[in-house]
Formats: structure tokens, sequence, C-alpha cells
């Protein structure tokens, strides 16, 4: 059964060979300084253009970069040498890189004035608050990218691949974060690519050891070393923990959050002109953002309202801004 599977996921013309997997994902085999040169150019590039587009709050630049990052190929490296039972030194390389890339997103944070309200911008906001589907994604990633780096025929893939795994983004966020004191917001970031880094070396490992690249002779094809698989479950285990316990929190933060507006709109229903224009929970406390013309009802009726549907004990805010409509007319007459 396996064998059928193996075949139709990679036939024997298309299966690259070992030798080839090594040349392109280790940085210590063949032509060492060349593949270390372009690594580490397109690498520092690649983490400028990121820092531009987050800081721009450009989602087009931001592709751009994931594009050219070249971080993928020493992190595919780990899973490569894992399954065949080997250093490569690619553990080491991925760490250094991870540190170039924070250096550089804490270095472009200094262009951010005074005051910089970090999760205004959507590619920080989006990347400090990691959740469950980042890793499910992350692990199909890291399949797909196995797959196409084993096969001859599907490499017009891997830009796709590129695209769809977040790396040097989320590390240049944690340093723009750590460049502006916000630890805990670089520690989100920094859990983004952690567990995007265990995906992929873990669907590497299972797809290369499947594929029969072990190179352990006593070992059956297909299988991987029984420590190097141990230890990356636990590692992946390890962000699989905090990842569904802060999308947990999410889901119930924004029942509670919707459950308050349609209280908060119950509150105003007989106030003319009245309106809820938004609910947030910032800091363990609800914020009703209202608009009014004239006063507000009495806010212990909002509370009221609100028991049962929000855990008691909540401090709730309400930020009231005057506002009336004014029929001016049409230009020109």
């Amino acid at each position: 059964m396996i064998s059928k599977v193996r075949a139709r996921v990679l036939p024997a013309p298309q299966r690259r060979t070992l030798d080839e997997l090594t040349q392109d994902l280790v940085l210590s085999s063949g032509d060492t300084t060349s593949k270390r040169s372009a690594f580490w150019t397109m690498l520092t590039l690649s983490s400028v253009i990121a820092g531009g587009g987050v800081l721009t709050d450009s989602t087009a630049t931001v592709i751009g970069a994931m594009i050219i990052a070249p971080l993928a190929t020493p992190i595919m490296g780990i899973a490569l040498g894992s399954v065949q039972r080997r250093r490569t030194g690619s553990a080491r390389v991925v760490l250094l890189a991870c540190l170039l890339v924070i250096v550089v997103g804490m270095a472009m944070s200094m262009t951010l004035p005074s005051g910089y309200d970090l999760l205004s911008n959507s590619q920080i906001s989006s990347r400090t608050s990691p959740r469950l589907m980042d890793l499910i994604a992350a692990l199909a990633t890291g399949l797909a990218g196995a797959v196409a780096l084993a096969r001859r025929d599907v490499a017009a893939v891997l830009p796709g691949v590129a695209i769809a795994i977040s790396l040097v983004p989320p590390l240049v966020v944690a340093g723009v974060c750590l460049g502006q004191l916000s630890g805990w917001l670089a520690l989100g970031a920094l859990v983004l690519f952690v567990s995007n880094l265990f995906a992929l070396v873990f669907g590497g490992m299972v797809v290369f050891a499947s594929l029969g690249y072990g190179a352990e002779a006593d070992k059956a094809a297909g299988r991987p070393a029984r420590r190097a698989y141990v230890g990356m479950v636990l590692l992946f285990a390890v962000a699989f923990v905090p990842l569904t316990a802060n999308t947990v929190v999410t889901l119930l933060l924004n029942t509670w959050t919707g459950q308050t507006k349609d209280a908060a709109e119950q509150w105003l229903a007989d106030e003319p002109g009245a309106s809820v224009t938004s609910v947030d929970a910032t800091s363990r406390t609800m914020y009703i953002h209202v608009r009014t013309p004239g006063d507000l009802p009495p806010v212990e009726s909002l509370l009221e309202r609100l028991k049962g549907r929000i855990p008691d004990g909540t401090p709730v805010v309400v930020d009231t801004s005057r506002g009336r409509r004014i029929d001016a007319g049409a230009v020109g007459d």
C-alpha cells in the first residue's frame, strides 16, 4: 500500500537522487563559497524588502520578499539531514539567518516615529497573534515543498510554496517590535516563525523518509531516525500548545465582543441618532465606542444587559463621541 502511494506521489522517472537534493539543500556541500554567497546576499536583500513592506503596510512588497527569501532551503536541509542521521550544519545556518533578519528589522524600526501604534499596521498585527490554522497551513506547505523538491517536474510550484509559508516577514516583525521595545508582540511573531519552522521540518522529514531518502542500511527505506523523529514531534507539540491556546482565546474574545456589541445596541435602541461604532477587547477590558448627539442612558442598564454574556468582573469602558448629521445641500445650488 505504501509503495503504491509513493509511486503515485513520486513516479520513479521524476524522482530526484539523494545527491541532487543534498546539493540543493545543504550549503556545506558542493561549491560552498558560491552557495553561501548567494544565500546570505538574497537573505539580506529579502530582509530589507520585507522590512520596507512591513513598515509601509504593503502586502505586495512583503510577498516579493517571501518569493526571493532563501530561508526555506537550510530548513529543508535540516529535514533531509535528520532523515539521513547526519549533521549538515543547516541548523547553525538557520540560527544565524534568524539573527540577521531580526537585526535588520530592529535597524529599520528606527525610522518609525515615536509613539507609533504597531497594531495599527496590518502586516504587524497579523503576525503577532498566531493561531492553530497557521500551524496547519505551515504543515501542508512543508509537505508540498518537500514533494516539489523531490520531483523533477514540479519546480514551478516552489514560488507558490514560498508565498504560502511565512518565514522572513515574522522575523522582521519581531525585529521591528524589539526595536520599539514591544516584547510581547515580538514574542508572538517569534512563535509564528518557530511554529512554521517546526512544521516545515516535520513535513519535510515525513516526505523525505516516506520517499526512501533514509541513508541507514539497517533501516527500512522510508523510516526516519527514531530519535530525530521523536524530537521533532515533541517540538511540533511545543508549538501546537500555545497556538491552540491563542486560537481558543481569540474565538472567545470574538464571541464576547459580538455579544457586547449586541447588548450595547439594545442599550442605545431608544436613543435617536445614537449608534455603536465598534467594540474591542484590550488588556482584559471591553471598550465600547459610541457616537451620540445627546446624553447616554444610565450605564447601569448596560451592565445589567451584559450579565451572563461576558465573564463577570470584566471591566467595561464606554468611549463616547458627540456627533450630529447636517444636510448641507448640493454644491452649486
